[in-house]
C-alpha cells in the first residue's frame, strides 16, 4: 500500500529541550494514524514538522511523495490543518468564511460558492450558512473549521486534537465527519488526548512520549500486548466484600476494593473459573461476575507512565 506520510529519523531540538528524537511514522494511503502522547511529548512538533512549519534539525519527511523540507509548496497544495482551536473569522458568516477561503486558493466566484454550499450541507451547517460565525456552537465552529480545511479538497488531512472541548454529541458528528473524509479517499493524522477518540477513529496508533515512539501497532495489537484484562467480582450482600476480596486475593494475587466490587487485573479470562469455584465454595452468592478487556487508556497510561517500549 502507497505512504500517504513517510517519516523517518525525525529531529528537533529547542534550546537544551529534545522534542523529537528520532521519530519513524509510515501512514498508508486512506488509513488514519492517531498520534498520542502525555503533554509535551512532541505530537504537535511532529505535526508542525509535517505541515512545513517547522524544519527538522535531522531526519526526512514525505508527504505523498513530495519532501517536506525541499519542496514545502507543493506539500502545503495536498495538506489540510485543523489546529486545537478553530480558526474562522467570528465576524463572518460560514458562507463568507469558506467563500474567503477559496478565493485566496485561486477559485472563481462561482466556484468559491458551489464549494462553499457543497460543505456547509455536507457538515451539517445549511441552516447557518448567513450566520455569522460568533454566533455557532463549539461544536458548530470546529465543523466550520473542519469544513474550511477541505475548501482545496487536501489528499492529506492533519487534525490537531480537533474535538477538544466538545460535548460528546459533537464529538460524535466530528467523527462521523472525519469517517466520511477518510470514505472518500482522505488520508488523515490525528492528534488526540481523547483515547476512545483514537480508538474509535485510527487504524494504526503511533504513541510517544519524551520525543521519541515507545509503542505502534492497531489498536486491538497495543490491547494485547500491553493490557491486561480486569476481573471485576460485585457480591449480592455488601457485607460479603472482604470474603470475596480474600478469594480474588487467592486466585489472582492482587485485589482492589472499589466501592460494592472487588478488581484485580489478570493475565487472560482463564481465572474466572477458579474464582467461580472458590466463590461457590465459600458460598458466596455473587451479583456480578466479569471479565472487562483492557481500554486504550489503560495501555496509554502504562506506555507513559513505565516507559515501557517495543
Amino acid at each position: 500500500m502507497t505512504s500517504a506520510i513517510q517519516a523517518e529519523g525525525l529531529a528537533k531540538q529547542f534550546g537544551e529541550t529534545k522534542a523529537l528524537t528520532s521519530v519513524d511514522l509510515q501512514v498508508p494511503a486512506g488509513t488514519v494514524l492517531g498520534l498520542l502522547g502525555p503533554n509535551g511529548a512532541g505530537k504537535t512538533t511532529a505535526v508542525r514538522i509535517l505541515t512545513t512549519l517547522l524544519r527538522p534539525d535531522a531526519g526526512r519527511a514525505l508527504v505523498m511523495g513530495h519532501d517536506v523540507a525541499k519542496d514545502p509548496e507543493r506539500v502545503r497544495e495536498i495538506i489540510g490543518l485543523t489546529g486545537q482551536y478553530a480558526a474562522v473569522d467570528e465576524h463572518l458568516t460560514g458562507t463568507e468564511n469558506l467563500i474567503f477561503l477559496a478565493r485566496l486558493l485561486g477559485f472563481t466566484r462561482a466556484r468559491s460558492r458551489a464549494v462553499a454550499a457543497d460543505l456547509l450541507e455536507r457538515f451539517g451547517l445549511a441552516d447557518a450558512a448567513d450566520r455569522s460565525a460568533k454566533t455557532y456552537s463549539g461544536g458548530m465552529r470546529r465543523r466550520l473549521d473542519l469544513a474550511a480545511c477541505l475548501v482545496a479538497e487536501p489528499q492529506v488531512i492533519f487534525l490537531d486534537e480537533p474535538t477538544t472541548g466538545l460535548d460528546p454529541n459533537a464529538r460524535d458528528q466530528l467523527w462521523e465527519i472525519i469517517r466520511d473524509q477518510v470514505r472518500r479517499g482522505s488520508t488523515v493524522l490525528l492528534t488526540t488526548q481523547y483515547l476512545e477518540e483514537a480508538d474509535q477513529l485510527a487504524d494504526d496508533i503511533v504513541v510517544i512520549d519524551h520525543g521519541s515512539v515507545v509503542a505502534q501497532g492497531t489498536p486491538q495489537t497495543l490491547k494485547r500486548e500491553f493490557g491486561r484484562p480486569t476481573l471485576e467480582v460485585r457480591p449480592v450482600h455488601h457485607e460479603q466484600l472482604d470474603r470475596v476480596a480474600d478469594v480474588v486475593a487467592d486466585v489472582a494475587g492482587e485485589r482492589t476494593v472499589e466501592g460494592r466490587a472487588v478488581k484485580t487485573r489478570v493475565h487472560d479470562a482463564t481465572v474466572l473459573p477458579a474464582v467461580v469455584r472458590r466463590l461457590d465454595e465459600a458460598g458466596i452468592e455473587v451479583a456480578e461476575l466479569s471479565v472487562r478487556e483492557p481500554s486504550l487508556d489503560e495501555v496509554f497510561k502504562q506506555l507513559t507512565v513505565t516507559g515501557a517500549e517495543v
